[in-house]
């Protein structure tokens, strides 16, 4: 569980953490994204699923936050880290809310069977697959230079049949992009943590979830830590 005390300073490193991992897979396309105090931006659209802004302060504004993404091709999309925007009268819908945790670190230790023995995947062949299992109709997003990328760990069990991303940064570690395939998504959230502990000892855990997902989390003791909302361009 999670020390409530330290929940607003978790929260924080939670969207420093993702800003810091949105960036490093732009980085990995070739692109180069703005950390100011309010937000962090990138100046050109960003890969698919990924925000082109992350607000990294409750206080930031919506004028000077859209005035640093690209407005002018479809598709913008904005994090609102802390649900406190309103983006309606700049053109803006919601696409969805969710929900950050968070979970202190769990001892290392190691998994009780071989199916929750995840690795590191480490070539371009085995990110390849590893795509194909998160989303089948992905192609080209998790690019070959993410595996040489220090504060990145693309995480898979045996066979691809589950897996995540675990991305370094802000004092903490960031779980993303888990699948499970037709498994149970708690025993996957289980076996993530311990990668985490093995990989990344010490450090929490955070994330953010809705629907079922965040229920999964949930079960294996994540706590929440506030609200966030996704925007999208509407025209």
């Amino acid at each position: 569980m999670v020390d409530h005390i330290l929940t607003p300073a978790l929260l924080r490193a939670a969207t420093r953490n993702n800003a810091d991992w949105c960036e490093a897979m732009c980085r990995a396309h070739g692109l180069r994204g703005e950390f100011r105090s309010d937000a962090w931006t990138s100046p050109v659209r960003t890969p698919p699923y990924y925000p082109d802004a992350v607000t990294l302060s409750e206080h930031a504004d919506a004028a000077e936050v859209l005035g640093r993404v690209d407005r002018r091709s479809p598709g913008a999309s904005v994090k609102d880290s802390f649900a406190r925007l309103d983006l309606r009268p700049h053109g803006f819908e919601p696409l969805f809310d969710a929900e950050w945790i968070a979970r202190d670190p769990q001892p290392v230790g190691r998994p009780a069977g071989p199916s929750a023995d995840w690795r590191r995947v480490r070539d371009a062949a085995g990110l390849e697959q590893w795509e194909q299992a998160w989303n089948g109709g992905a192609r080209g997003l998790f690019v070959p230079s993410l595996l040489d990328d220090p504060s990145v760990l693309v995480l898979a069990a045996p066979q691809f049949a589950a897996g995540a991303v675990l991305s370094l940064g802000a004092g903490v570690v960031g779980v993303s992009n888990l699948f499970c395939g037709d498994r149970d998504p708690d025993r996957a959230w289980r076996d993530c943590l311990t990668a985490a502990a093995v990989y990344c000892p010490g450090l929490p855990v955070v994330g953010y979830e809705h629907g079922p997902d965040l229920d999964a989390a949930a079960s294996v003791g994540f706590a929440r830590l506030g609200a966030l909302r996704v925007w999208l361009a509407s025209g």
